[in-house]
């Protein structure tokens, strides 16, 4: 039995070819853990993150948030998140920083939270993966799979900057 609890919950519209990234990065995990019967995992995945997650963020003791991205890098990247970073919040969306924002004010609580950021190519009102972003999808899960196999770095490394 895991000693952590942890949280990797994906967003993102999968109508929108590759904006499901992080959906089926959360699909492909769950099984995984599922088939590795690990325990101290929950999964979630919706189209945006909610204010309502900053409850479901304050009893973890790790939080991985994925999402597909548009930005330039190579395939994938895992990037720290905290209560400052790109703290946005709008009537349709809430940014991963605000997530933390919540609550840290809400909870007196930051978990260790991370954003891991596929690499997307397409975006049309359409379902499925690309092709490059499926490539992506298995390159980021290789990685988080030996990451995840030893949470307690990654809790440990975790610095609010």
């Amino acid at each position: 039995m895991s000693k952590y609890k942890i949280l990797v919950y994906g967003y993102g519209n999968p109508g929108r070819q590759d904006d499901g990234l992080g959906n089926a990065f959360v699909d492909k995990l769950e099984r995984w853990v599922e088939s590795e019967k690990l325990d101290g995992f929950e999964f979630d995945s919706n189209y945006q993150l909610n204010i309502e997650d900053a409850e479901a963020i304050a009893s973890q003791d790790l939080v991985i948030f994925v999402d597909a991205s548009t930005e330039e890098l190579k395939d994938y990247i895992l990037t720290p998140v905290n209560a400052s970073t790109n703290v946005a919040f709008t009537t349709h969306a809430a940014s991963p920083g605000y997530i933390v924002h919540l609550c840290k004010n809400l909870y007196n609580k930051i978990p260790p939270t991370y954003l891991l950021h596929i690499k997307g190519y397409e975006w049309a009102f359409k379902e499925g993966l690309s092709n490059k972003a499926v490539k992506n999808l298995e390159l980021s899960f290789d990685y988080m799979k030996r990451v995840l196999s030893d949470p307690k770095k990654m809790i440990e490394e975790f610095q609010e900057f």
